[in-house]
């Protein structure tokens, strides 16, 4: 008494499926950030990817942005 569902059937199958995983999945960060920790606490600092250090000849140092 087994048979292959029709093409309509399995259509239906597979969107009960996926309907299924939709409403029992997880729930995702709520107001999660985009920007990493790490990248957040550069922003504060106002520290930029192409910033350099130069040093002095009398020994100091100096943040270039």
């Amino acid at each position: 008494m087994s048979r292959s569902p029709n093409e309509d059937e399995a259509a239906a199958i597979a969107a009960a499926i996926e309907r299924f995983r939709a409403e029992t999945a997880p729930a995702g960060e709520a107001g999660g950030d985009a920007v990493s920790p790490w990248q957040r606490a550069a922003l504060v600092e106002g520290v930029g990817a192409r910033g350099t250090v130069q040093k002095h000849r009398e020994g100091g140092t100096e943040w270039l942005s």
